[in-house]
């Protein structure tokens, strides 16, 4: 894929930010090195990898999972709410 001055500027509109005309080549380059990087990526031949493999062989360590409620935390949160009531926020109506 060729990163161009059409391509960013489609970019820039599902992105909704706008790039100085100064950086823009700049932005060119960069992205045309992350694509690069990419592309070698998919040269690799993993046919002989197995799906799951991983750099190590521990597993994820795992912890307990127990509930704990901090009532203050929420307390000190709804606050700040411009508007709330029986612990939740009030927000306006957006749906009819």
């Amino acid at each position: 894929m060729q990163v161009d001055d059409v391509l960013l500027t489609k970019l820039e509109k599902l992105s909704f930010l706008k790039i100085e005309e100064g950086k823009r080549e700049e932005i060119i380059g960069q992205l045309s090195q992350i694509v690069s990087f990419v592309d070698n990526l998919s040269e690799l031949n993993t046919d002989n990898i197995d799906d799951k493999f991983a750099m190590n062989d521990s597993s994820t360590f795992i912890r307990e999972d127990i509930a704990n409620c901090n009532t203050k935390i929420n307390d000190d949160i709804i606050k700040n709410a411009p508007n709330s009531a029986d612990h939740f926020f009030i927000v306006p109506k957006i749906i009819e």
